[in-house]
């Protein structure tokens, strides 16, 4: 019998608005006017998100394999030292892995992602030697606490220590997909936070957690309605800018800056249980990276001047205590 995930949210709404800004960035560039097709595409990004954490899973077990095999070759030398004869097997019995191993969603999820290190060899002997060459792995070795819990987080500093820090990974994953160019971090964050989750009590059918719990879970309504309205009142947006514009051109407008405010106006008008100051701050926030130096000071003052104007015409109506 199956057993559901019951954990926490997986992704934030910052994470949401940026895959909405991007995709709405190539769907409005491109004139597009089929908005089931976007929202499928938009969709498509969660999926290849999934199928990055599993192929980092997947790694964790192929570099346990290489270590398992490096092991058993030394014991085959003609004069093998007393370590090789006897190695530590620490790393090779973790329990976490074996654990994940036996997982059938784990199991379905490779097969469902095709998911092959074959021609990976020296990716996979670097990364262990890395790992291999550290304190804290050799450490664990010889530490004589030896359980579940300690599997579990040599994993997870494994992921914090080895991979976010390998250049040589990310770019290949970037090679792989053009969808996992800016999803790396995010990756290893949630693979950390499935590990977390998992207790030594779980059995081969508990079911790794999804982003969305559900086509009703409420980040996945909140992102699909953000594209959907955004994309739908686009012009009218627009025009709502224009007439905020003092000296300036709409045109020479930065096209992610005029993208940032008009998801803001989207989320002013049509979110009733988003606060204000965090739909305006969010936006401030997005355009450090999205967008040009200058952006954060031009976004704020039309967004400060639009909610002032939006609540004077009784235009923004918000549920809630505290929410203006």
């Amino acid at each position: 019998m199956q057993r559901k995930n019951t954990g926490k949210r997986m992704l934030n709404r910052r994470y949401l608005r940026v895959k909405v800004l991007q995709s709405l960035y190539a769907f409005l560039m491109n004139n597009k006017d089929n908005l089931a097709e976007g929202e499928k595409l938009l969709l498509l990004n969660f999926k290849k998100l999934t199928e990055l954490c599993i192929y980092q899973f997947s790694l964790l077990t192929e570099i346990i394999d290489y270590a398992d095999k490096r092991q058993e070759e030394a014991k085959g030398k003609f004069f093998p030292t007393e370590e090789e004869v006897n190695p530590n097997m620490r790393f090779i019995d973790n329990r976490f892995i074996k654990q994940l191993r036996a997982n059938r969603h784990f199991q379905k999820q490779l097969n469902e992602f095709k998911i092959n290190w074959g021609d990976e060899h020296e990716l996979i002997r670097k990364l262990f030697v890395k790992i291999n060459d550290s304190k804290w792995f050799q450490k664990y070795k010889t530490n004589p606490t030896d359980n579940y819990i300690e599997d579990k987080e040599l994993i997870v500093k494994i992921i914090q220590n080895i991979f976010t820090e390998s250049e040589m990974l990310e770019e290949f994953y970037e090679d792989k997909s053009i969808y996992w160019t800016d999803d790396y971090d995010t990756a290893n964050v949630l693979t950390i936070k499935t590990i977390n989750l998992f207790e030594e009590k779980f059995d081969e059918y508990y079911l790794l957690p999804d982003l969305f719990k559900g086509k009703d879970d409420d980040d996945r309504l909140f992102m699909l309605e953000l594209f959907r309205q955004t994309a739908i009142h686009s012009e009218e947006f627009r025009t709502i800018i224009e007439s905020k514009l003092t000296n300036w051109d709409y045109e020479r407008l930065a096209y992610m800056d005029i993208l940032l405010i008009k998801m803001a106006i989207c989320e002013l008008l049509n979110f009733p249980s988003i606060p204000i100051k965090v739909s305006l701050n969010e936006y401030i926030e997005i355009s450090k990276f999205f967008s040009t130096p200058k952006s954060k000071i031009f976004i704020n003052g039309i967004l400060d001047r639009l909610a002032i104007e939006f609540q004077k015409d009784k235009l923004i109506k918000k549920s809630g205590r505290g929410l203006m």
